[in-house]
């Protein structure tokens, strides 16, 4: 695919969550599709009519068991954050519709127990999951996403 024809591809609507426990710890999966080490907080598209709220609250119950009633939503990302597919994956992710994603996060306060977390469901997306500082999961993201949770952990930075 060509750099001009990558250019007029659209983002892909996401709604991302930062579900973080009461000791400021962020919500970490490593996923299931990757034989590396591939951490990433929980996200998905926006379905047609859906807002990104709701959708965040719908991809948290999907990716990791956890239900509304579970959390409180303290933040949200002023704008949409966009991160760029790398060239060798756009052919493989989304059939080559997109060129990336932009993302609406929300940052949830996690009420629940451990327990309650739950990521052996139906689809899953994460093989195993964890509690990561802030630092560690910026350090352990797949290298395309870094700046987009660069860009998020600023913003929600005061209120982790």
């Amino acid at each position: 695919m060509t750099p001009e024809k990558i250019a007029k591809l659209p983002y892909r609507p996401n709604a991302g969550i930062v579900l973080v426990n009461g000791a400021g710890q962020v919500f970490a999966g490593q996923r299931f599709d990757s034989i590396n080490d591939a951490w990433q907080m929980p996200q998905g598209g926006i379905d047609k009519g859906e807002t990104p709220r709701d959708a965040a609250l719908r991809e948290l119950a999907e990716e990791t068991g956890v239900s509304a009633d579970l959390v409180n939503i303290e933040a949200e990302t002023k704008g949409w954050v966009t991160y760029d597919l790398p060239v060798e994956l756009l052919d493989k992710i989304w059939k080559g519709r997109y060129r990336g994603q932009k993302q609406k996060w929300f940052l949830m306060r996690f009420q629940g127990c451990d327990e309650q977390v739950n990521i052996a469901l139906e689809k899953p997306e994460f093989s195993r999951w964890m509690w990561m500082d802030v630092d560690e999961l910026l350090v352990n993201i797949v290298p395309f996403k870094r700046d987009v949770y660069a860009t998020v952990f600023r913003e929600f930075r005061g209120l982790i």
